[in-house]
């Protein structure tokens, strides 16, 4: 699914330039936030936080594009996009993270295609397969060099 920057017409729902919106929001199809929105929730198909958007809740989505500001964490089961202006304070989880030159971000970034797993546990579990044992390598070592010795 490729993202499209949403302009005009193209978006099916808006919070306009001198809007501001609270609460819970939960839609089906996109969200182009030119506005302000702060809540508990955010849950929106395809997001996009214009340049004067300013958002203060998690956010679910499948993508996001991110040209304002953001408080809050974001998943994303597809992808994130980060303009050169975009301000996000908060933590990401996607398959796929693009951030141009000239974001700010502070939080951390978990990069996977399965998010329900931790990748963390998968990267140590990766680490740890067909792990050298030091000792048995420079023992067995020890034992070939005294078998050639007899």
């Amino acid at each position: 699914m490729a993202i499209q920057k949403i302009t005009g017409d193209n978006s099916l729902n808006t919070i306009g330039e001198n809007s501001f919106f609270t609460g819970t929001f939960n839609i089906n199809g996109s969200l182009r936030i030119d506005g302000r929105f702060e809540g508990k929730s955010l849950k929106a198909e395809q997001l996009y936080v214009g340049v004067g958007g300013k958002v203060k809740t998690n956010i679910d989505a499948v993508s996001v594009i991110v040209e304002g500001l953001i408080v809050g964490n974001i998943n994303s089961t597809s992808r994130v996009l980060l303009m050169p202006t975009a301000k996000v304070f908060g933590d990401i989880r996607t398959p796929e993270l693009i951030i141009q030159n000239g974001v700010l971000l502070e939080g951390r970034c978990t990069i996977a295609n399965d998010l329900r797993t931790s990748a963390g546990d998968v990267i140590k579990a990766e680490y740890e397969k067909n792990k050298i044992d030091p000792e048995m390598l420079f023992n067995s070592a020890a034992k070939k060099a005294v078998v050639k010795k007899a």
